[in-house]
């Protein structure tokens, strides 16, 4: 299989470049790539490579034209030397780079655009343009959706790592009334004692402990009913909130849930929503949370863009390529509402846009999506 892409990927390369010096004197839209094509990373680059094949085929303008450049991971001689080369053949519109550490050298080419799947700053800047899930778009859908719920006593919980400060940043866009900040330890082992803290776990362990001696050494009926409730229970009392965004990912997302679950947090009262999991499946077995809801792209339109890129390539594609599907449909769009890209300006639209991973708005000079709530229940993903 890993023979058969390689070559499929050599054929992509190799029609993109002959249609390009073909058309080079035809009135074209010149696009270049800047993606990890070689090294540790070189499968990510190849994902992208192939997405954007697919968004070619479903705009199928023979004047559309990709220039693929291996510019590395992190590798800022690389990036560079892609850079000058896209430049040296007039190409103004560059999709790329997907780290948002290379965008210092991004600076320096004021006359190009470019359009990077990065989601850590949804702002214009400069002459970079990021369109990925931003924690903005993603903090904008949760606030609205837990002020429909009636929740009023937020608590919004982050490890304390090197990207606390970011997440704090955003949250004092937000203004969440009534929020409180918990920040807690990456480590397991400390995070159940920090979230017990939270809970006030152990003061409501001791309150079911005294209410149970109230009954115990009573034989009428009723006390010997309400002894036997008790002893179903594992705490008595809340908790001094009713809503919770879990803003983590993978594993560490799971401890959390387990150490909520451990301090006997009710679900059935306490909203449970964290931020874009994209669709990851192996949280439905984690049998901790019944309910867990959060903002995503469109689910249909991602298991689609998935179910096609298999169909043409016999494999799974990275989930960050759908965005440099999306990318490439926006430069399209603004490509043909300008009849021209000169500048960063190009993309300003007054309209909405809409792409596979959902819609786009452009206020501000700032990239919104508008995202959708969804749900895991009975190993399903529901939109809500």
């Amino acid at each position: 299989m890993k023979k058969k892409i390689t070559i499929l990927l050599s054929y992509i390369i190799f029609f993109f470049n002959t249609n390009l010096f073909a058309n080079e004197h035809n009135q074209i839209l010149k696009i270049g790539l800047l993606a990890p094509l070689s090294g540790e990373y070189k499968e990510l680059g190849n994902s992208i490579l192939y997405s954007l094949q697919l968004a070619l085929d479903e705009i199928n303008d023979e004047k559309v034209f990709i220039v693929p450049k291996d510019s590395g991971f992190n590798d800022d001689k690389k990036l560079i030397e892609s850079i000058e080369d896209l430049k040296s053949q007039d190409i103004k519109i560059i999709i790329g780079p997907i780290s948002k550490n290379n965008f210092r050298e991004l600076k320096k080419y004021n006359e190009m655009v470019f359009i990077s799947p990065s989601n850590i700053d949804p702002k214009f800047t400069n002459n970079i343009i990021s369109i990925g899930i931003s924690l903005e778009s993603q903090l904008i859908a949760l606030k609205k959706f837990i002020k429909k719920q009636k929740k009023r006593k937020t608590v919004i919980m982050f490890p304390n790592n090197d990207y606390a400060p970011l997440i704090e940043e955003n949250l004092k866009k937000m203004d969440f009334q009534n929020a409180k900040i918990f920040k807690y330890s990456s480590n397991p082992e400390v995070l159940t004692g920090e979230i017990e803290i939270l809970t006030n776990y152990s003061q409501r362990k001791k309150n079911l402990e005294l209410r149970k001696k109230m009954f115990e050494d009573k034989e009428d009926a009723q006390s010997i009913k309400q002894l036997e409730k008790l002893e179903q229970l594992y705490t008595l009392g809340g908790v001094n909130f009713d809503s919770l965004i879990i803003i983590d990912f993978g594993n560490n997302l799971k401890s959390v849930l387990t150490s909520l679950v451990y301090t006997d947090v009710n679900q059935n009262e306490i909203l449970f929503t964290t931020i874009n999991q994209w669709f990851d499946e192996s949280i439905f077995y984690e049998n901790t949370i019944k309910n867990l809801y959060y903002p995503s792209i469109d689910y249909k339109e991602f298991k689609k863009y998935n179910e096609n890129y298999f169909k043409k390539f016999g494999t799974y594609p990275n989930e960050i390529t759908i965005l440099t599907y999306d990318a490439l449909g926006l430069i399209y769009y603004a490509w043909k509402t300008n009849d021209k890209i000169n500048s960063i300006n190009d993309f300003m639209f007054k309209n909405k846009i809409k792409g596979k991973i959902g819609t786009f708005s452009f206020k501000d000079r700032k990239v919104i999506q508008e995202l959708d709530i969804y749900k895991t229940d009975k190993n399903k993903f529901i939109k809500f």
